[in-house]
């Protein structure tokens, strides 16, 4: 009999939904035109993917000409970064973020310090939350642009946005935030924020791999980093991946008309899984702060273990997590989320990020407690470090 599988890394990538996949069907082999083509079939594959864009502005509160559509959360922080910085390096060379985004920032970052770029790292609380009083004091007169993240993909911890977005009006400087795991676990009215560039992707929200969205507020200077044709108002050169601006925009659709039930379910089975593991298992710590985090996200880490050996025997039992450790075979460096929120070396190798999906049951929690329980019994057993 086949091993039933429990999907509980829902954070990396989510299954896209049937309602989705149906929308998306046509766009294969009916309409499947280049949308620039002036011919009757192009005009319509043009007719929907403009029907997907005012949808998506509708539901994140922003106007049409504002979206513009990439092939994810990736090229979508790399364009809002390195088009932002280019720019306007005549008004300054320094950038702002923090020490905990995901890599698609950090080593945008990183490779743009290599041009000239300064760039500050804003330090975390121990819930991983930025100061917006560090902020304030880094800001000057050559910073041009402050990129942070909605919510941290490995704690989930969500970041005091308003205030964050606040600072940077009062001191004209661009923000960008990255919400790719924000976007369907709470709403967005980007023309009452102070938000210039938003980042996001289908394939968070139950929508296809390879599509993603840059919010631009309207006259917010970039430059394109893609460049060939007139597609995406001059932003990004490139035939439009049709089918998949179809399945974000349905995905968006769904998850907006579903987002409070799902959201309340969601956090009642994080915390049942919480606080099963807290009951079964002793010394263990959870990474963040849930009353101030998305709902789908569970950062527990287990002392006296290593998260990949959690991960990979979870992983025989059918059981799908990530580690938070993000140990590879080269590299024994523990989570730079988890680094800069202080948590010693030594219980940050522990880690193991769970998270749950729309479709996660009470069954599938009650089943990973008590396999996690196992898992962890075992290789205490096995550890010089853990003492009985």
């Amino acid at each position: 009999m086949k091993q039933k599988t429990v999907y509980l890394d829902n954070a990396a990538t989510t299954r896209v939904r049937t309602e989705v996949i149906e929308a998306m069907s046509p766009y294969f082999d009916e309409i499947y035109a280049n949308p620039s083509s002036l011919h009757q079939k192009g005009r319509e594959a043009r007719l929907a993917i403009e029907k997907s864009r005012e949808q998506v502005a509708g539901l994140l509160g922003a106007d049409s000409k504002e979206i513009i559509f990439t092939s994810g959360g990736t090229e979508s922080d790399n364009l809002a970064i390195f088009g932002a910085a280019l720019a306007n390096r005549s008004k300054g060379n320094h950038i702002i973020t923090s020490q905990v985004e995901h890599h698609a920032v950090l080593n945008s970052c990183h490779h743009l310090e290599k041009q000239g770029f300064k760039i500050t790292y804003l330090p975390v609380d121990s819930t991983g939350v930025v100061m917006t009083k560090e902020l304030e004091k880094a800001v000057k007169k050559e910073t041009i642009l402050v990129t942070i993240m909605h919510s941290n993909n490995e704690v989930g911890t969500i970041q005091p946005m308003d205030e964050i977005a606040g600072v940077c009006a009062d001191k004209k400087v661009l923000l960008h935030t990255d919400a790719v795991q924000s976007l369907g676990k709470m709403k967005f009215n980007l023309q009452k924020s102070n938000i210039n560039l938003l980042s996001l992707t289908a394939h968070k929200f139950y929508g296809p791999k390879g599509v993603g969205v840059l919010y631009i507020r309207k006259g917010t200077k970039i430059n394109p980093l893609q460049v060939g044709g007139h597609h995406e108002f001059h932003r990004r050169a490139g035939t439009e991946n049709t089918p998949g601006i179809i399945g974000l925009a349905k995905a968006m659709e769904l998850v907006y008309k579903e987002m409070d039930a799902v959201s309340k379910r969601i956090i009642e089975l994080r915390n049942r899984l919480r606080e099963g593991l807290s009951s079964k298992i002793d010394e263990i710590k959870i990474n963040g702060n849930l009353e101030k985090g998305v709902p789908h996200i569970l950062n527990v880490s287990f002392r006296y273990v290593e998260g990949e050996s959690i991960l990979l025997n979870l992983d025989s039992a059918g059981i799908c997590v990530s580690s938070g450790s993000a140990c590879t075979s080269e590299s024994l460096e523990p989570s730079h989320v988890l680094s800069a929120m202080g948590v010693p070396v030594e219980i940050a190798h522990g880690s193991i990020r769970f998270s749950l999906s729309r479709e996660t049951t009470k069954e599938e929690i009650d089943f990973t407690v008590e396999t996690t329980a196992k898992v962890i019994k075992r290789l205490r057993e096995m550890s010089p470090l853990y003492k009985k």
